[in-house]
């Protein structure tokens, strides 16, 4: 394990986003694509929770997302952050529970 300092924590940025709509992306086993309300913007965001979770599941929920990591295409599809999950089998979403804005920070 590597550890970091307080500072470079700092720099990482978590939100609330909710889950607006999510589907699987075609010819793929594992992908889902999200669109998820981050408050003052909707941000897409593509997860391998395909095996895990069907994209209804998903739609509605209030999840932790990664705001400040660098866009990356997936497949084709650019994904603009990254939901936080557990390593475990099979992985669970961090969820945020009760009314809470699209767009609160993560303490």
């Amino acid at each position: 394990m590597r550890f970091i300092s307080f500072d470079e924590f700092m720099k990482v940025d978590l939100r609330v986003g909710k889950v607006i709509k999510a589907e699987k992306v075609p010819n793929t086993k594992s992908l889902i694509r999200l669109m998820v309300d981050l408050g003052e913007e909707k941000r897409q965001l593509v997860a391998g929770l395909a095996e895990y979770y069907t994209p209804d599941e998903l739609v509605g929920k209030n999840i932790v997302v990664v705001f400040n990591l660098q866009p990356k295409k997936i497949r084709g599809i650019m994904s603009q952050g990254m939901l936080l999950a557990t390593d475990t089998d099979p992985p669970k979403l961090l969820t945020v529970e009760g009314e809470v804005p699209p767009g609160s920070k993560v303490r």
